[in-house]
């Protein structure tokens, strides 16, 4: 259902958060695993996105305020709720239209539907909407 380039941003999504030793995966990491996704940046450039300032801020923000896991335990990362909101948001998504798969540009219209979260705010920020990811 995850295309493969969703697979592996996910995938390295999660083994940066555990190499940085945080507690959660956010909205905000998802975000900032999309900006090295090529069916989403593809998008966010066509919507003028400086994508290097973007993801300055999400990760001054995620070091910011992301729970660390103390080095001698040995939990692992566990995703939020509104970042496996999202995934779910986009697999409908995906189902609903046919698509067949969940592909990046899919996963941040997505995004959208978590409105209180900084990385809708900091999208915002760059003048994007979920209609202009949309279109």
């Amino acid at each position: 259902m995850l295309s493969t380039e969703v697979e592996n941003s996910i995938n390295t999504l999660f083994r940066d958060a555990r190499d940085k030793h945080h507690e959660f995966v956010t909205v905000e990491h998802l975000l900032l695993a999309m900006l090295d996704n090529p069916s989403a940046a593809d998008v966010l450039r066509a919507c003028s996105v400086d994508i290097l300032v973007l993801r300055q801020k999400l990760e001054g923000f995620i070091d910011e305020n992301t729970p660390l896991i103390p080095e001698d335990e040995q939990r692992d990362v566990q995703p939020t709720l509104g970042f496996q909101r999202v995934i779910h948001r986009a697999v409908y998504s995906a189902q609903s239209s046919r698509k067949g798969e969940v592909t990046g540009d899919t996963v941040l219209v997505a995004i959208f539907g978590e409105p209180d979260s900084h990385a809708v705010y900091f999208l915002g920020q760059c003048d994007v909407a979920r209609l202009d990811v949309v279109n």
